[in-house]
């Protein structure tokens, strides 16, 4: 018996029949002896739809009014859902992110948690109720709705976690779990039953798209236990657990890749103090983030050559930045390259095996892929490969790691 918080996304309260569904899992739960609280996302579609009525009265809607027309979407979940649980004999009471005071900074569309007081909760679960609560929202210090932007129902569910010292936080989705890597890509990958914080942390900053960064982050600072779980089979999920928790671990944990990435190289910049800033200043004033970076010196003297990679959405605006910069550094060339993947290999058994990249770029040359770029770091390894490779790398290297078969720890 025990105190759990449960998250639910827009699939999983997609209509009726799945909240109707969600409530009689959570009656299970409650029936069991735990004391519950649920999280909702909107139903699938609804912030979508809100957004488009927003930009059909203003072009660029107001902030804070735009969170005001977002935070509908949730209660309208966490209504339905209470009155699923009442109509089956299992007592619930809704709130939103302002009645349960979730305290988040102004930032609208994009707020951070400070605090949560979870009195309120407590109380009603000590009566005996499942408490339903309104993710993706809380309120500023002067009153005002704010949200939490993308994956904010997450963060949500994790941060009440946190503050009722919960025994563990399941976030349930449209997968049964964490996967070494994409199934759609490599059919032969298995459900990992734990994984670190860490490393789910990587696989999430990669590409992974099962968990948002922000709550992976949140659980780990918190030491929140955190689990991913289907709404629509069942099963015990992936546990994404702390380091000592795991008894053995494996050299690679799982493959992640990205293929929204784009690389800008400025050629025969001159090689002095700054230079790295000069070019780089300008692309962080336009609020663009940098991923990898490699600078070399160039063939010609007194020269170097600069790499960097972007998001595949700011290319052309990075280019466009980076032509200007160059010729005002007197560079030679700027190249651009939008046809790119990223593909990772993450594990904290790294720390403890040797060899890992030397079989990684192996692999990879025997199936005639061409490294273009390499970034590590403790527990990772990342490569940009040409987009065309994609799919042919990560199998190679599924493969190759012994990824492949029976679920595992």
């Amino acid at each position: 018996m025990g105190l759990i918080v449960q998250k639910y996304g827009g699939t999983s309260v997609a209509n009726a029949e799945r909240i109707k569904a969600v409530a009689e899992r959570v009656k299970r739960w409650r029936d069991e002896g735990h004391r519950v609280v649920v999280v909702v996302s909107a139903m699938s579609g609804e912030t979508d739809r809100l957004v488009g009525l927003a930009k059909q009265i203003q072009e660029r809607p107001l902030p804070r009014e735009l969170d005001v027309l977002l935070s509908t979407g949730e209660q309208v979940t966490i209504a339905l859902l209470s009155m699923a649980l009442d109509a089956m004999g299992c007592a619930a009471r809704s709130y939103t992110g302002g009645q349960v005071h979730i305290l988040t900074d102004s930032v609208h569309n994009k707020a951070r948690i400070h605090d949560i007081d979870g009195a309120r909760v407590g109380a009603d679960l000590e009566a005996g109720r499942v408490v339903v609560v309104a993710g993706f929202q809380g309120v500023d210090a002067e009153g005002n709705i704010t949200t939490l932007g993308r994956g904010g129902s997450d963060t949500s569910a994790v941060a009440i976690a946190a503050a009722l010292k919960a025994d563990e936080c399941q976030i349930y989705t449209d997968v049964d779990g964490v996967y070494t890597t994409d199934p759609r890509v490599e059919p032969n990958a298995r459900k990992l039953d734990r994984i670190t914080f860490e490393e789910m942390l990587e696989m999430a900053s990669l590409g992974s798209k099962v968990l948002q960064i922000r709550s992976v982050e949140f659980a780990g600072k918190y030491r929140v236990p955190l689990r991913v779980l289907s709404s629509f089979e069942e099963g015990e999920g992936t546990l994404i657990t702390f380091e000592e928790d795991i008894v053995e671990d494996a050299k690679i944990s799982g493959i992640a890749f990205s293929r929204d990435e784009a690389k800008l190289t400025v050629l025969g910049v001159p090689d002095q103090p700054g230079v790295a800033y000069r070019i780089l200043g300008p692309i962080a004033d336009a609020n663009i983030e940098v991923d990898m970076i490699i600078q070399n010196i160039a063939a010609q003297e007194a020269t170097t050559d600069f790499t960097f990679t972007v998001h595949r959405n700011d290319f052309p605006r990075a280019l466009e930045i980076l032509d200007r910069t160059a010729k005002e550094l007197g560079a030679r060339q700027v190249l651009g390259d939008s046809r790119i993947v990223k593909i990772s290999l993450v594990g904290v058994g790294m720390r403890s095996h040797a060899g890992i990249a030397s079989l990684m770029f192996s692999t990879l040359a025997k199936e005639g892929i061409n490294i273009r770029m390499i970034s590590t770091s403790e527990i990772k390894i990342s490569v940009v490969v040409d987009e065309k490779y994609l799919e042919l790398g990560v199998r190679s290297l599924h493969d190759a790691f012994g990824l492949g078969g029976q679920a595992s720890s």
